[in-house]
């Protein structure tokens, strides 16, 4: 069974970090395709090892990502 899940990646301190808001888990790595096979395999071993309570409680469906205009100075 395979499952889409969201990946949000930004720069940070020299390299990247990868989130999936759905599960809350995150990784990093130092390019944005290394960020995301990490995030990747982290989330297959969430899935082999978390109870399945766990996974239902974290699974989120409803991800919004969207951009704000902010006034600055």
């Amino acid at each position: 069974m395979t499952r889409n899940l969201t990946a949000i990646i930004h720069a940070e301190d020299g390299g990247f970090v990868a989130l999936c808001p759905q599960l809350d888990v995150c990784s990093q790595g130092d390019t944005v395709e290394e960020a995301r096979a990490n995030l990747q395999e982290a989330l297959e071993l969430f899935f082999e090892t978390a109870p399945a309570d766990e996974v239902t409680r974290r699974l989120s469906n409803e991800v919004y990502v969207t951009q704000l205009e902010v006034a600055v100075g």
